[in-house]
């Protein structure tokens, strides 16, 4: 397929494209490269063409022959979409909206779109299904549901949309996230041996490794239309449903000489346990690889590798929030999070 990967040069975005390249497939990535200061290591491999845009300025003629967009570009957590909800409304919900609505018009077969179990919000105990009710706690969570049911109108006997509702996602990455709970764990173990929690943990989190992501989104690709049009999947592994505090258990023992401390019950109401039942049962190709320890260990061998800093560890473009924060104090980008243009000497 010629692929539309948009987010190339995001945290997940750094892995799909190679793993596109490697499935076969004629690949252009997009990317307003807020995060591009950040490379924590060197992958060795072949990463596709990214052409810099931000997802709001892409047009009709940008999509014209290409057969799927596997799209990832959003502002990318809760804090973000907290910090501004009306703004995050205007780029992951219209934004999404208007590429899937482009993408149609233009041709595009298949549109994959990366929503997120954080839609099932106050879930408790229950598992939940991709029948459940959705109890949305953010405006991040509240976006992906209304793209959802704004692009799954749209589609027709020649678009399929599909959304992929990853959980919480971890691992290794050229362009690293640490405000990604194992991620963040694992770095703090790493550079001050000391896990801090300042709340008790008991709040349920499904977690996914980002290779297991992008295997998901490479089966929905290639996966027969009657299994996957309009259809939402939960990404992940029934396994792989965690209280945060084992989390930080599972970090701690991958952290030889790390004090784990627990705090007191926290204001977070997210919580939420999640059944990949469906995923399995309409994509029998897709299977996890990656287990919470599994991916503390690759963590940790990384860190070993590049010798992780703690200035490293704390540096903005790692933390999405911070960086963005930095680029607009620094006049780099508008309150619109549009790029200014350079001044001229």
């Amino acid at each position: 397929m010629r692929v539309f990967l948009t987010g190339a040069d995001g945290y997940i975005g750094a892995i799909m494209g190679p793993k596109l390249l490697e499935a076969g497939h004629e690949v252009l990535g997009i990317d307003t490269g807020y995060y591009r200061r950040g490379w924590l290591f060197d992958d060795h491999k072949t990463h596709p063409q990214v052409v810099s845009k931000d997802q709001r300025q892409i047009q009709p003629s940008d999509l014209e022959g290409f057969d799927a967009v596997v799209h990832l570009a959003e502002l990318s957590n809760d804090p973000i979409g907290e910090n501004d909800p009306d703004l995050t409304m205007d780029v992951n919900h219209r934004g999404s909206t208007n590429l899937a609505r482009m993408a149609r018009d233009a041709g595009v077969k298949r549109f994959i779109q990366a929503s997120s179990c954080s839609t099932y919000g106050a879930g408790g105990d229950e598992m939940r299904t991709e029948t459940s009710e959705l109890a949305p706690q953010t405006a991040y969570a509240r976006c992906k549901i209304l793209v959802e049911e704004s692009v799954r109108d749209m589609m027709d006997d020649n678009f399929t949309p599909v959304f992929m509702r990853n959980a919480t996602a971890y691992g290794a990455s050229p362009r690293q996230r640490f405000d990604l709970v194992l991620n963040n764990l694992c770095g703090f173990a790493h550079t001050i041996g000391e896990i801090r929690m300042t709340s008790d943990g008991s709040p349920w989190r499904p977690i996914t490794h980002i290779e297991d992501i992008c295997e998901a989104m490479l089966c929905a690709l290639k996966a027969p239309r009657d299994a996957v049009a309009g259809e939402a999947f939960n990404v992940g592994a029934d396994s792989e449903n965690y209280r945060i505090r084992e989390i930080a258990e599972i970090v701690a023992k991958t952290f030889p000489g790390c004090e784990l401390t627990i705090g007191e019950s926290g204001g977070d109401t997210r919580s939420y346990r999640v059944s990949f039942a469906k995923i399995r049962e309409h994509m029998p190709e897709f299977k996890t690889s990656w287990t919470a320890e599994r991916g503390a260990r690759q963590l940790k061998t990384v860190f070993d590798r590049i010798g992780l800093t703690k200035e490293m560890f704390e540096t903005p473009p790692y933390t999405r929030l911070r960086e963005l924060a930095y680029l607009q104090d620094s006049g780099q980008i508008d309150n619109k999070l549009f790029w200014r243009e350079t001044p001229a000497v």
